[in-house]
């Protein structure tokens, strides 16, 4: 268990991130505004440009006295992401994002805008320590959670983003958000649940995105679903399975020492119940490891009654490691043998395989190279 516990540890203690507006309540704001001797009203003033225009610079605010907007910028929107760089593939609908926060930590977020909708995935801790073989964030270890205003900032960029047209197409809303990025959210609870309170909290005091809008995913960190599942929010959990077996799960998600299959499907089961929101069902199809016919029987056999999805996802290999995506034929095989248990499933249509579109890659790739 010893072993186990260091997962849920940051390694060392690093400078704290400074106080950001994200990192707030409404209420909160307000009493942080007065304890600066400023009318609670400007907290309302700074919602909105952040929220709402999503514009984080106080020098840009014709309504905010001048002689105001350096306290406003450094107690409520202090700078905590700088963009390192952007690449592009997929006729540029897919950007990848290389953020450097404020003490020199790198994270990832992608913005995919397809023809109904445009979402972002998004990083919730820096690194990862589940330590999963194939990931290469897993592979990276832990360096720090992130701050609920570090993971927020991530979601107003890409907001800005799609408002002002920078992604082919126009202008358009960001619609989806999903905590896929690097890290384990519900390892970084209380400032994952901040940013989804952020979210689908209404304009001004948030992003007014509907929580039935944003994916939380998890390893399988059986305490976190239980937390998430009494929180009363409609957003979708997602549980990156993997393979239905404990034998093999033990390796590809070392979490499942912890916790098993059938205690994550049962706390699974538990969200859907008390939401009445269908999960999702995360599985990387591995060539020669997780892909074979008897495991997707398996899995049928486990969901079959269950209020449930496959995703399933065709892997994105890092450079030099020895998983690969699974051949053609047998995804086809996987998907019908899990059709025929009336399971529902779908292959996800993967995205910045040109751009080290697999969580953590770029941030790698930034480091060797820096």
């Amino acid at each position: 268990m010893s072993e186990l516990k260091l997962v849920f540890e940051e390694p060392k203690q690093r400078k704290k991130a400074p106080e950001h507006l994200a990192d707030l309540t409404k209420e909160e704001r307000r009493a942080k505004a007065e304890s600066l001797g400023l009318p609670a009203f400007r907290a309302n003033q700074i919602s909105t440009h952040y929220f709402t225009h999503y514009n984080d610079d106080p020098d840009s605010w014709t309504d905010i006295p001048a002689a105001l907007r350096p306290v406003v910028a450094e107690h409520f929107l202090p700078k905590l992401i700088t963009l390192v760089r952007s690449i592009t593939c997929d006729n540029g609908k897919t950007r990848k994002d290389l953020w450097r926060l404020h003490d020199g930590v790198l994270v990832e977020s992608v913005l995919m805008r397809y023809s109904d909708r445009t979402t972002v995935c998004i990083s919730s801790q820096a690194g990862c320590g589940m330590n999963c073989p194939f990931c290469a964030t897993g592979q990276a270890g832990l360096t720090r959670n992130l701050t609920a205003g570090e993971i927020t900032a991530q979601l107003v960029a890409s907001a800005r983003a799609c408002a002002t047209g920078e992604l082919p197409g126009g202008p358009t809303r960001l619609s989806n958000v999903v905590f896929m990025g690097m890290g384990e959210p519900l390892a970084n609870y209380n400032a994952v649940m901040r940013t989804v309170r952020n979210i689908v909290t209404p304009q001004p005091d948030g992003l007014g995105i509907g929580a039935r809008s944003v994916t939380v995913s998890t390893v399988g960190l059986v305490t976190g679903i239980e937390k998430l599942t009494e929180e009363d929010l409609q957003v979708t959990l997602a549980v990156s399975l993997h393979t239905p077996d404990d034998e093999l799960r033990d390796t590809l998600v070392p979490i499942n020492s912890r916790w098993k299959v059938k205690e994550v499907l049962a706390a699974a089961d538990k969200y859907a119940e008390k939401t009445g929101r269908r999960y999702s069902i995360e599985y990387a199809l591995i060539r020669d490891i997780n892909d074979q016919q008897w495991r997707a029987d398996l899995l049928g056999r486990l969901l079959k009654n269950r209020h449930a999805h496959v995703n399933l996802i065709p892997l994105n290999p890092t450079p030099g490691s020895k998983w690969t995506a699974s051949r053609k034929e047998d995804e086809r095989t996987f998907v019908k043998t899990l059709e025929n248990y009336g399971v529902p499933v779908t292959v996800r249509d993967t995205r910045g395989r040109e751009i080290d579109g697999a969580c953590g890659q770029l941030a790698a790739a930034e480091i060797k190279n820096s």
